[in-house]
C-alpha cells in the first residue's frame, strides 16, 4: 500500500491487445479458385464495408459533442504505445475490433469514462501537490490520509476498468482537497490564534509549531510576522518575568515594577505581562500608601501637624479618592484645631493674670474665629473686653495729665476713678493706675495764684475762666493746666497769650497789653 505522503497517481489503464487477425489484404493476396467462393461473400463484404464506414465516419462524429469520447474511441482502437495504423491497414484494424460480440457504443462510452477518470485524477494530483507545499500533512493529516485512501481505491477500480466508480472516488478526494483548500483562511486564523494563546501562555514550543504551519499557509502574512517577532522576544520576556517574580518575593516591589515595565515595553501585546505590571504597580502603590499613612500618624502623635498633613496628602495622591487619607487629614485638622484652641485658652488666661487685657481680648477673638462654638472664648471675652476698655481709658488720662485742667475732663476722670476702684479682684496694674489717677486728680483740683498785668486800657478775657475787663494788675486762682488769655483794644491789634500753670504752682506774672496801633 502506498504511503499517505505519496501523491495520488492514477493507475494507467492499458487495453488488452487482441490477437492478430487475418487481414482482408492478406486474403486478397491469396488466390482462391473461383468455383470455391460462395455466393453470399460479396453481399457480406458490402455489408461489412458499410459498417466500417459507419464506425469510422458516423460514430466519431456523433460522439464529438460529448467531449473526449471520440478521442477515447481512437485510444481504444489504437493500443497504448502503438503508432496509428496506416491507411492500408485501417480496414484490417476495424475488422480486428469488430467481433461478433463487440459493441462500439459501449466501447466509446467506456473510453469517455476512462478519460473523465484520468482528468479528475490529474486535477486531484495537481491540487495534492499544491497543498503539500502548504504542509497539509501537518495541519490536516487525517483528511489528507483519507484522500490518499480514496485515490488508492479509485486506482484499484481503474485497473479493473470500473472507470465510473474510479472517477467517483477521485471526485470525492478532489472535493475533500478543495474543501481543505477553501478552509485555509480559517485554518490560518486558527493557527494564528493558537500561536497567540501559546505566546500568552509563555509556551514557546507550541507557539513555534503553530507559527511554522501558519507561515507555510501564508508566508507573507503580516499577523504571522508580528507573532514571529513576539515569539523571538519571548525568551527575554520570560527572563524578565522570572526576575520580577524574584524581586517581588523579596518585597522589592519597585524593582519588580521596573522589570515588568521593561517586559511590557519588549512585548506591549502580552496580556499576562501587562496584568502582572498592573498588579505589582498596584501593590507598590499600596505599599507606598501604607508607608505614607504610617508616617503621617507618627507625625500626628508627635504634634508635627505640617509633617502629618504632608504625609497624608501624599497618601491621597497615591490613592485617589481614598476615604482613609481624607479621614486622616480631617484628624490632623481636628487635632491641630484642638491644640490651637488649648494654646489660645492658656494664653488668654495668662494675659488676664498679667492684666494685659487687650491681648487677652485679641487671643479670645482669635479662638472664636477658629471655632465659634468654644465656650472659653465667649466667657473670656466677657471678662476681658470691659477690663481692656477700662485700662485704655485710665491709661489715656495718665498719658495726658494736663487735660485734667479742663473741669469736664477732670470730672470724667473722677468718674473713671470711681469705676476702677469698684473692680474686684484688683491686680497690681489696675491698683497702680488707680493710685496714679488719684494723685493726678488731687493735683489737678489744687488751685494756684497767678498774676496778670495790663495797661488799664486793654480788655482781657481768659478762655474757659472769666472775662476780666480792664485792669493794670489782677490775681487769679487757677488749677494746673494750660490757659489762653486774649487782650483787645480799639485801634490796636489784638494780643493772645498762652500760659501754663504747673502742678507745683510756680508761674511768672503774665503781661497782656495791646500796644500795636492798626
Amino acid at each position: 500500500m502506498p504511503s499517505h505522503n505519496e501523491p495520488v497517481k492514477p493507475t494507467p489503464f492499458d487495453t488488452v491487445k487482441p490477437a492478430p487477425a487475418v487481414t482482408a489484404s492478406s486474403s486478397a493476396d491469396t488466390p482462391r479458385p473461383a468455383e470455391s467462393t460462395p455466393r453470399w461473400v460479396v453481399p457480406a463484404l458490402a455489408v461489412l464495408l458499410a459498417l466500417v464506414v459507419a464506425v469510422v465516419v458516423w460514430l466519431p462524429a456523433s460522439l464529438e459533442s460529448d467531449g473526449p469520447a471520440a478521442e477515447a474511441v481512437a485510444d481504444d482502437a489504437t493500443p497504448s504505445g502503438t503508432a496509428p495504423a496506416s491507411a492500408g491497414t485501417a480496414t484490417q484494424t476495424i475488422e480486428k475490433n469488430i467481433a461478433p460480440d463487440a459493441s462500439p457504443w459501449s466501447d466509446a462510452q467506456a473510453a469517455r469514462l476512462r478519460r473523465e477518470a484520468q482528468e479528475t485524477a490529474a486535477e486531484l494530483l495537481d491540487l495534492q501537490f499544491e497543498l503539500r507545499e502548504t504542509g497539509i500533512e501537518r495541519w490536516a493529516p487525517e483528511p489528507f490520509a483519507n484522500v490518499q485512501r480514496l485515490a488508492e481505491n479509485g486506482d484499484a477500480h481503474y485497473r479493473d476498468q470500473l472507470y465510473e466508480q474510479a472517477n467517483t472516488l477521485y471526485q470525492e478526494g478532489l472535493s475533500s482537497l478543495q474543501d481543505l483548500q477553501a478552509g485555509i483562511p480559517e485554518k490560518l486564523a486558527t493557527l494564528l490564534e493558537q500561536a497567540r494563546e501559546a505566546i500568552e501562555a509563555r509556551d514557546a514550543a507550541a507557539a513555534g509549531d503553530a507559527l511554522e504551519l501558519a507561515l507555510l499557509l501564508a508566508p507573507d502574512n503580516s499577523a504571522a510576522a508580528t507573532l514571529q517577532t513576539r515569539l523571538e522576544a519571548l525568551p527575554r520576556l520570560l527572563t524578565l518575568l522570572e526576575a520580577a517574580a524574584a524581586s517581588e518575593s523579596r518585597n522589592e516591589l519597585d524593582g519588580a515594577e521596573d522589570l515588568l515595565q521593561q517586559a511590557v515595553k519588549l512585548d506591549p501585546q502580552h496580556q499576562y505581562t501587562a496584568a502582572e505590571l498592573e498588579r505589582v504597580s498596584a501593590a507598590a502603590v499600596k505599599k507606598a500608601f501604607n508607608a505614607a499613612m504610617s508616617e503621617g500618624y507618627a507625625a500626628l502623635d508627635e504634634g508635627r501637624y505640617d509633617s502629618a498633613r504632608t504625609a497624608f496628602r501624599q497618601a491621597a495622591t497615591l490613592q485617589s479618592g481614598s476615604t482613609e487619607a481624607a479621614s486622616a487629614l480631617q484628624e490632623v485638622e481636628t487635632a491641630e484645631t484642638a491644640r490651637k484652641l488649648a494654646s489660645l485658652d492658656s494664653k488668654g488666661k495668662r494675659y488676664e493674670r498679667d492684666e494685659q487685657w487687650q491681648k487677652a481680648v485679641d487671643t479670645y477673638e482669635q479662638a472664636q474665629k477658629t471655632d465659634s462654638s468654644v465656650l472659653f472664648a465667649r466667657e473670656g471675652l466677657q471678662r476681658s473686653r470691659g477690663r481692656a476698655q477700662l485700662s485704655r481709658d485710665l491709661q489715656a488720662v495718665l498719658d495726658e495729665p494736663d487735660r485734667l485742667a479742663d473741669t469736664a475732663v477732670a470730672q470724667g476722670a473722677a468718674r473713671l476713678l470711681k469705676r476702677a476702684s469698684a473692680v474686684s479682684p484688683r491686680g497690681t496694674v489696675l491698683a497702680s493706675q488707680i493710685t496714679q489717677l488719684e494723685s493726678l486728680l488731687a493735683e489737678a483740683n489744687r488751685e494756684y495764684e497767678i498774676t496778670l498785668r495790663s495797661d488799664g486800657e486793654t480788655e482781657i478775657i481768659v478762655y474757659k475762666v472769666a472775662r476780666l475787663g480792664r485792669f493794670t494788675q489782677r490775681e487769679l486762682t487757677l488749677r494746673p493746666g494750660t490757659y489762653t488769655a486774649v487782650g483787645t483794644r480799639d485801634g490796636y491789634r489784638d494780643v493772645r497769650r498762652q500760659f501754663t500753670i504747673k502742678r507745683n504752682g510756680a508761674a511768672a506774672p503774665i503781661n497782656i497789653v495791646c500796644s500795636e496801633p492798626i
